[in-house]
């Protein structure tokens, strides 16, 4: 899915239908001030400033929400780089004759999960990252589970089990985390508050002469321009602000490995 482009498509419908709203707002305006200069100003300013703090206070809460989970997939990088990394350190408490062909696992599983991320999560090449990791996770496990079975437990070799559960588990903790955002009737909610407040915004701006574009534009731009921040930051792998920096983790940890 090319996000990018339909969040650009979102912002930008957005941006244009607060500016019809705006506008559609300012001739209400005239016209209630054409039949009542004066009267239902009060009861307007009050409708007005709750319908722009609750806009506000949804907005927040949404950006809040957006920049916490993307800090929080970033921390989740690091967390598996750190897990595979303790794992392949762990292979040398197994018996010699089993490392080799672990750590050969272990380097084409890292090369799997990076091929799942860095590319769009919809494509074919990240699915069959994705069903590769998937495969050398079940296979590292049997080959560990049987080389700790080939010799009297102790307990230096049983710490390797505990390393490559935590390894297996973050995949299943990052794909959760990938897939959570706010449920779609939030957005739409955003979206609604937001052209009503510049319907409101319009019709406060009817007691002047002579538009003023600055107010008018910027307006729009600045809540089009925010919505489109939030969303971007929602999607992380597809968008404009991305994640991808924090994979050099994984990276580095796979040269180590060579």
């Amino acid at each position: 899915m090319a996000f990018t482009p339909a969040t650009l498509i979102t912002s930008l419908a957005l941006f244009l239908g607060m500016l019809g709203l705006q506008e559609a707002g300012r001739r209400l305006g005239k016209r209630q001030l054409a039949r009542d200069a004066g009267g239902g100003a009060k009861a307007f300013g009050t409708l007005e400033g709750a319908v722009f703090g609750l806009m506000g206070l949804l907005m927040a809460f949404t950006f809040s929400g957006a920049a916490a989970r993307f800090d929080a997939r970033r921390q989740l990088v690091a967390q598996e780089a750190n897990a595979i990394g303790t794992a392949y350190l762990r292979l040398d408490l197994l018996p010699a004759t089993a490392q080799q062909a672990l750590r050969e696992d272990f380097r084409q599983y890292l090369d799997a999960r990076l091929a799942t991320f860095q590319n769009p999560l919809d494509s074919p090449v990240s699915r069959a990252g994705a069903a590769r990791a998937l495969q050398l996770q079940n296979r590292i496990w049997s080959k560990a589970v049987t080389a700790c079975k080939s010799e009297a437990p102790t307990p230096p070799t049983m710490l390797m089990l505990p390393a490559l559960n935590e390894m297996i588990d973050i995949t299943t903790t990052r794909a959760m985390a990938m897939n959570q955002h706010p449920p779609s009737v939030v957005y739409l909610m955003l979206g609604a508050l937001t052209l009503a407040s510049a319907l409101l915004a319009g019709y406060g701006m009817a007691e002047g002469k002579v538009r003023s574009w600055a107010h008018i534009l910027g307006f729009a731009a600045l809540f089009s321009i925010t919505i489109f921040v939030i969303l971007d930051l929602e999607y992380p792998r597809l968008g404009l602000i991305r994640v991808d920096e924090a994979d050099q983790v994984l990276v580095e940890l796979r040269a180590t490995m060579n």
